[in-house]
């Protein structure tokens, strides 16, 4: 499988002076190789942990439609931090939905911040009213709205459920890098190289594993008061939970547990199309425009023991990790 515009022989060399190094690094300095491999791990888990409430504000749509409209404000690892004052502050944007409830008809929609932007603006209160404003101004130009400037603070840190503001966020969607103008992706890393590389290789084989991309996107900064790192089309079809089993299931001896899940996933015929990550806490499996499966573990987890095979015959995803 090519990677288009890149060369995949110059890519696999890096790929085995890397391996190379790594493999000297854990025979000559094994406390350094850990401590590498456990940064990783950390870094990766920090990047795909989910969203979390921060605050929610409501405000008016003024036309062409007048309705009552809530923004979810909320703070998640995966958006950047602002590098300096005077750079643009990165946000990320869910899709809209509207709901209607017995006694309120209303839309709402999620915004997110890295937790560090949220944090430092609580501070002050003419910065916390900017922020929101921001908000505000971000949900009217990505959605093509006319907003009331005015807008009231809520008790509740979040409009509807967590899980449902999750899904409007972490679903499936098609990135874009300016709130005005489309531009070209950023190039892929080498890590994620390595692992369509590897994705090609191993595709042949009945069962193969899942490679975790535990390496953070790199944005390029970009000029204006907003940095959009993605957005949802409104009208694009969401995609599906698929059925799953998990279990808890003790070792021979007794001494270790591991959580097993396995998820059916009809329709899929390659490993490349799935999208795995999993922490601490809980995993998150996507397959673009099809599937989408974010899960609670029942107990803590070592995400470093995950093990993950997708069987082509059956169609299925097994993962295997151990208990805390």
């Amino acid at each position: 499988m090519a990677i288009p515009g890149y060369d995949n022989k110059g890519a696999l060399q890096q790929v085995n002076q890397l391996w190379s190094m790594l493999d000297d690094m854990s025979h000559n300095d094994p406390e350094a190789y850990r401590t590498f491999i456990e940064r990783q791990i950390r870094e990766g888990a920090e990047f795909h942990s989910p969203p979390e409430p921060h605050a929610c504000i409501r405000t008016s749509v003024l036309g062409p439609k007048e309705d009552v409209l809530y923004i979810n404000i909320c703070g998640w690892k995966r958006v950047p931090a602002a590098t300096s004052y005077s750079d643009p502050v990165p946000v990320c944007g869910g899709r809209m939905e509207k709901v209607t409830e017995e006694k309120e008809r209303y839309s709402v929609v999620d915004v997110a911040f890295n937790p560090e932007v949220l944090e430092t603006t609580e501070k002050e209160k003419h910065e916390k009213e900017q922020l929101h404003l921001l908000a505000v101004n971000f949900i009217q130009q990505q959605h093509n709205l006319s907003l009331s400037q005015r807008y009231k603070l809520t008790k509740d840190k979040i409009k509807g459920s967590i899980q449902d503001m999750k899904q409007r966020l972490m679903s499936p969607h098609t990135p874009e890098s300016s709130a005005n103008k489309p531009q070209s992706e950023p190039a892929p890393s080498l890590l994620q190289q390595i692992s369509s590389l590897r994705l090609a290789e191993t595709e042949s084989n009945e069962d193969s594993s899942i490679q975790l991309s535990m390496e953070r996107e790199k944005k390029p900064a970009r000029s204006g008061l907003i940095e959009v790192i993605s957005s949802t089309e409104s009208d694009q079809s969401q995609p599906q939970q698929p059925r799953h089993h998990l279990t808890v299931c003790p070792d021979s001896s007794g001494s270790t547990r591991s959580l097993k899940l396995s998820v059916e996933l009809p329709g899929v015929r390659s490993v490349s199309q799935c999208q795995l990550s999993i922490s601490q806490d809980d995993i998150l499996l996507e397959v673009e425009d099809i599937y989408y499966l974010h899960l609670p573990f029942p107990e803590s987890v070592k995400e470093e023991t995950c093990i993950a095979t997708f069987s082509k015959k059956e169609q299925t995803l097994n993962v295997s990790v151990t208990v805390l």
